[in-house]
C-alpha cells in the first residue's frame, strides 16, 4: 500500500478560476462550490492558489478595500508548493506535513493534473495512515474548541440558571435562560 500514487487518489477536476478573476468573484465561487480554495490556471499551466484564509488576510489587510477589483493573482502566494503525480501518498503527506498545508496542487511539467487532501488520503484507505486520523481528530478538536469559545462569547451574561438555580453564565435556549452544563442536556 505504500506504493499507492497521488494520481490514484488525487481530484482530477479541482475548481479552477482565472488569475485574473477578482476575489469577490473567487469567494462566491468558493461557497457555491463548496470548496476551500481554487487553483489559478492560465493556458493550462498553473500561476497560482487562493484559499480562504488568503481571501480572509486581505479582508483583514484591507477592509476598505472593493473586492471586485482587486484581482485573485494580486494576494496569491508567489511560491506554490506541488507534488507529482507519480509522487507515492507518503511522500504527499510527507510534503503536506512539512509544509502545514492540507492541500496540494498535482503538476507535471507545469501542467495541472489535479489536487490531493487530506482528505483525499484518509477516504482513499485511511488504515495505511493512522496518523492521518489523528491529524483529522486534531483538526475535529481544535473546531470543537472553536466553536465552544463561539458559544461563550454569546453567552448574555451572568445570574440564575431557570433550570439548576445556579448563578453562571447564561445562554438563551429554547425560550429559556440556562447555564452551560444544562443547555448541553437540553
Amino acid at each position: 500500500m505504500e506504493k499507492t500514487l497521488v494520481a490514484n487518489v488525487m481530484t482530477r477536476y479541482p475548481v479552477i478560476a482565472n488569475p485574473n478573476e477578482s476575489l469577490l468573484s473567487c469567494a462566491k465561487t468558493m461557497v457555491r462550490k463548496k470548496v476551500g480554495s481554487l487553483l489559478l490556471i492560465e493556458k493550462g499551466k498553473l500561476v497560482g492558489f487562493i484559499s480562504q484564509k488568503d481571501i480572509l488576510w486581505a479582508m483583514v489587510k484591507k477592509p476598505n478595500a472593493d473586492f471586485s477589483k482587486i484581482k485573485a493573482i494580486d494576494i496569491s502566494p508567489k511560491k506554490i508548493i506541488t507534488v507529482k503525480s507519480d509522487a507515492t501518498i507518503k511522500e504527499a503527506l510527507g510534503k503536506m506535513n512539512k509544509t502545514k498545508f492540507d492541500r496540494l496542487p498535482v503538476v507535471s511539467n507545469g501542467k495541472l493534473e489535479g489536487m490531493i487532501t487530506v482528505r483525499d488520503i484518509l477516504s482513499f484507505h485511511p488504515e495505511i495512515y493512522p496518523e492521518l486520523e489523528e491529524f483529522a481528530k486534531i483538526r475535529e478538536e481544535q473546531e470543537k474548541l472553536k466553536r465552544t469559545t463561539l458559544e461563550r462569547e454569546k453567552a448574555l451574561s451572568e445570574g440564575i440558571c431557570e433550570e439548576c438555580g445556579e448563578r453562571e453564565m447564561l445562554y438563551r435556549v429554547n425560550g429559556m435562560l440556562v447555564c452551560d452544563s444544562c443547555k448541553s442536556s437540553i
